[in-house]
């Protein structure tokens, strides 16, 4: 669903309450920076005219001395620049990723399957950073270099004025170029993005599941279909780069007039003596301070654009509904617990058809009960029900104890299940960690009870035991072997 730019504007400003120190430390730095260069402009104008006998304001050894001093300001506050960068932008960017990351743990199942994972992990990833870089580097940058364009047409507006008002000619270009491809630059980099995402869900789920595809010599198939997206992908941004391209070409013929006629403007007034050397140099600098900022302003557009894009698509991960917690009821409940499901009908969307149809039934405390279908009946979704991942179009599911008292189901009631998925589901890290995940206060002997259950009595006779590593989906490690010799 497309968002209006001022909504967008809105989310994207939210955010600088939660980096504001970053923001106003990067400000600031920028801010000191845009007084820096000034004063260096003036500097080497006073240090011009004083080698040519126009001013006795210093000598020349202190005039280098100023230079000098003010470039060592210069690059101490360059430094400063990435030290925050450093310190404060990773942590920002890692809070709003377990802040996210957090939300789409505790969305209903059901909305979260609709995004494929490889599309959640480049939001996460990609679109975070480009949110958190608008709040914490773009707004801050966005008001320096208004300030510079600001304080260097002032100081040229001083020296001339006729030449000052020549120069910022150019910013109507630069307003009528910037809306005019605002609207369709915005459209391709959403395009762009999602396309990325796109070709990261075709690499991540072919190698997550590639000993298929081996099996089934389906290599070639998918080499297709990752090429395919990727000169999808290689289109839209020609597309995107050739719009620009008119943009970036009317605003760089408006900067070499602009430079054109200042060194011409320069020249005569120089030859005429009506400017010094050093008046001439720094006309040149000044022009550079002031078409620099203009420049930047029309990067800051398409900056613009794609943080506008991955807030849009952050915006749609957050908009999804969190599970419904529901009360702690059925503590007050005596173990054994049965279930009781009263009229419980289901279909996953309002068109499809129904999968579970007003079921009553009740598991009685204490009992083994064995559901039996063929395949579409609806017994992983019964599971998923149990499981408050997904909730009765219709009717009432309830937890009972053998008093007969009754408690609403909801997702905290989730622990007193036990869950054996029909796939392989172990998480990178050691055997003890993936076993700690169902009970995370499991005692060693408790550990070693399930394995044996489980008849994974062979986990004893690895070298490390439960702390033997697994990879991905369970798989072994290289370095296992290491650690058997």
């Amino acid at each position: 669903m497309s968002r209006s730019i001022p909504h967008i504007l809105r989310y994207l400003l939210s955010h600088l309450r939660y980096h504001k120190l970053q923001a106003l430390l990067n400000t600031l730095a920028g801010l000191l920076l845009v007084v820096v260069d000034l004063g260096f402009v003036w500097a080497t104008k006073l240090a011009i005219d004083i080698a040519t006998g126009q001013s006795v304001a210093l000598s020349l050894p202190e005039s280098f001395l100023l230079i000098a001093a003010i470039m060592v300001l210069r690059i101490s506050l360059v430094v400063a620049s990435r030290w925050i960068k450093a310190i404060l932008g990773v942590k920002a960017q890692n809070d709003m990723r377990l802040s996210l990351f957090s939300h789409l743990l505790r969305c209903k199942w059901l909305d979260l399957r609709t995004y494929h994972t490889g599309n959640l992990t480049n939001r996460i990833e990609r679109d975070v950073t480009d949110v958190v870089n608008f709040s914490t580097e773009t707004v801050p940058s966005f008001i320096t270099t208004s300030c510079q364009f600001i304080g260097a047409f002032l100081f040229l507006f001083w020296m001339d004025s006729t030449l000052a008002l020549i120069i910022v000619c150019i910013l109507p270009v630069f307003i009528l170029t910037g809306r005019l491809y605002v609207r369709k630059m915005r459209r391709l980099s959403r395009q762009a993005r999602d396309l990325e995402s796109g070709i990261q869900s075709t690499i991540q789920e072919t190698l997550q599941h590639v000993l298929v595809v081996k099996t089934l010599q389906r290599v070639s198939h998918f080499e297709n279909i990752l090429s395919g997206q990727q000169q999808s992908l290689h289109q839209c941004v020609l597309r995107r780069t050739r719009y620009s391209s008119i943009s970036a070409t009317l605003l760089n013929t408006g900067f070499a007039t602009g430079y054109f006629v200042t060194f011409a403007w320069g020249a005569v007034s120089l030859s005429e003596g009506a400017i010094t050397y050093g008046a001439m140099l720094a006309f040149v600098q000044l022009v550079g301070q002031i078409q620099g900022p203009v420049r930047n302003l029309t990067r800051f557009i398409p900056v613009f654009i794609s943080s506008f894009t991955a807030a849009e698509r952050l915006m749609e991960l957050e908009a999804l509904q969190r599970e419904e917690g529901g009360e702690q009821g059925a503590a007050a409940l005596t173990p054994p617990l049965g279930l009781r499901l009263s009229d419980v009908s289901f279909r996953y969307s309002p068109n499809s058809r129904k999968i579970i149809d007003k079921l009553n039934i009740t598991f009685a405390p204490g009992t083994t009960t064995a559901i039996l279908g063929e395949t579409g009946a609806g017994k992983t979704t019964l599971v998923r029900l149990l499981l408050s991942l997904v909730y009765p179009t219709s009717g009432t599911i309830s937890l009972i104890d053998a008093a007969g008292n009754t408690s609403p189901l909801s997702p905290s009631d989730r622990h007193r299940f036990a869950y054996v998925p029909q796939g392989n589901t172990l998480f990178s890290g050691t055997i003890r960690t993936n076993l700690l995940q169902a009970d995370p206060n499991a005692t060693e002997e408790m550990m070693h009870e399930a394995l044996r259950t489980a008849a994974a009595d062979f986990v004893h006779r690895k070298p490390l035991g439960l702390d033997t590593p697994c990879s991905e989906a369970g798989g072994g490690r290289k370095h296992e072997s290491v650690g058997s010799k």
